[in-house]
């Protein structure tokens, strides 16, 4: 028997679990998360990276801007140099969705930019044994780094006696003012400011 608790445990060792957000680029390679979403519309958008004093900042829009808006948006900040080279910049259509995180227990916001886990996500939700997202549990695995990185995601049955502690979390977050749509103001969907 381990010193820490599961749950201490997946949150000191997963480097996947930045605060109140499931950030799957920075799990390890061969890692994996299990999550449940807990609402069957995500939250569409572009988002692009800007720094500035080297700090590093998202820029989103709920419409696909132009080099103008983006400039006009981030004001001090630089733009992050798209893969066209110099002069162009790196956005990206992103979703964003609540989810529960079983390897802490808690509601984060998934946001994802990766085209084959958007694939993915939406080939598994076209198929009609999957009419319903928010009855299964997802794991999504990462396997490589960089440019040979490969993504995973598989629909798996709910965890047993999991769908009490998924409720509960949701509706704590919610009550206390979850709105995923601050994203696009730069602001905590967990609270309002």
């Amino acid at each position: 028997m381990g010193f820490l608790s599961k749950q201490a445990s997946a949150t000191v060792s997963s480097s996947g679990t930045g605060g109140g957000y499931l950030q799957v680029s920075k799990l390890s390679d061969g890692g994996s998360v299990r999550f449940a979403l807990l609402s069957d519309e995500p939250l569409e958008f572009y988002e692009c990276w800007g720094t500035c004093d080297g700090a590093s900042k998202p820029f989103r829009f709920d419409f696909e801007p132009t080099p103008e808006d983006v400039a006009a948006e981030m004001g001090d900040f630089e733009p992050r140099e798209g893969r066209g080279g110099p002069g162009t910049i790196d956005i990206k259509f992103a979703i964003a969705c609540p989810v529960y995180n079983f390897d802490t227990g808690n509601v984060q916001v998934l946001s994802l930019t990766q085209k084959s886990i958007l694939k993915e996500i939406d080939a598994i939700s076209q198929m009609e044994d999957y009419d319903n997202l928010l009855e299964w549990d997802f794991n999504l695995s990462k396997k490589g780094s960089g440019l040979t990185t490969e993504y995973t995601l598989r629909p798996v049955p709910r965890k047993k006696g999991a769908q009490e502690h998924i409720d509960a979390a949701w509706i704590e977050a919610k009550s206390n003012g979850f709105d995923i749509s601050r994203l696009l103001t730069g602001g905590n969907p967990f609270k309002a400011a």
